[in-house]
């Protein structure tokens, strides 16, 4: 029986997704006309750590939003899911955190952040907030949010004995003392290059960065999106896996379904193969359905196949 209340705590941001649909993505000076658009709660921690509880984590997070509309609908969103947000506070200056995305007809997408009252955490206090929580098995981060804060909240898990998992998105440099506390670093393509200084660009490559990225001192993952994705166990022999072929409807949202499921394969305690393997077949199933399809119980229940294949 682990001695941590929760399975798996989020720290990282909050945002208020302004999605649009467009028949391309504009070009520089090029005004695209838009088809529809409508509003999605997101930021990479709200979405990991809702997707890690709509899987059936028992999860909590750690954040930080504005005294605004924005605000309560992305606390309204984390009731939703059943994740815990006793550590998600209310700023009473900085507006909440938000982004516009345009998507085009393939499902591809680009975004613009504004990260208002995320920036505004404490480091100090967001390491607290983990311990007063409980802990859990697996600490999430992402780089949405101040170094200073991860590096505070993970030297915090660490020492209570929790497995830290990264997710170094959007690139940005990272301290080494920050990656010292880092047990499970996955990037995708760009990261990987951005990190490791090496050019990134299919499988093979890919797994020739993986020593680059600290595969010796911690487990690595790439991943390369419909080409699939290679990991590399602490000091072990790296390996490549395929992508599973699906018909993609979006690509929004298909890195957090993955961080979600890894999160939650590794607090159940799965080998680095084993999450992999599953995190890479609930991501192709995440992104060939719709948004309503993606809502229902019926998702869950096959991710939770998959999960236990």
């Amino acid at each position: 029986m682990s001695h941590f209340a929760f399975d798996i705590i989020v720290c990282g941001s909050l945002h208020l997704d302004i999605m649009v649909d467009a028949p391309n993505l504009p070009r520089l000076d090029e005004t695209a006309v838009g088809t529809s658009w409508g509003m999605k709660c997101g930021g990479k921690g709200g979405n990991q750590a809702v997707m890690a509880a709509r899987l059936g984590a028992h999860t909590a997070m750690i954040g930080r939003v504005g005294a605004d509309d924005f605000g309560a609908r992305l606390l309204a969103h984390l009731d939703e899911a059943g994740v815990d947000r006793h550590a998600v506070e209310t700023d009473p200056v900085a507006g909440s955190g938000m982004s516009v995305a345009l998507v085009d007809p393939q499902g591809d997408y680009g975004a613009v952040i504004v990260s208002g009252s995320n920036l505004r955490m404490s480091p100090e206090h967001s390491a607290q907030q983990f311990l007063s929580l409980g802990g859990a098995s697996v600490l999430v981060l992402q780089n949405e949010i101040p170094e200073a804060v991860n590096l505070a909240v993970a030297k915090a898990a660490r020492a209570a004995g929790a497995r830290v998992l990264l997710n170094a998105a959007p690139a940005r440099p990272l301290s080494a003392e920050f990656l010292d506390q880092v047990d499970i670093l996955v990037v995708n393509r760009v990261e990987a290059e951005m990190m490791s200084g090496l050019s990134v660009t299919d499988l093979l490559s890919a797994q020739s960065a993986l020593p680059a990225l600290g595969g010796i001192a911690r487990d690595v993952i790439i991943t390369l999106g419909g080409e699939g994705l290679v990991f590399m166990a602490k000091g072990a022999t790296p390996h490549r896996l395929a992508s599973h072929k699906v018909t993609v409807i979006s690509t929004h949202g298909a890195g957090d379904s993955f961080l979600g499921t890894m999160a939650i394969m590794l607090a159940r305690g799965s080998n680095l193969a084993d999450a992999s393997e599953a995190a890479n077949r609930v991501a192709a199933r995440f992104v060939s359905l719709t948004e309503e399809q993606r809502a229902i119980s019926s998702f869950r229940a096959d991710a939770e196949s998959i999960m236990k294949a």
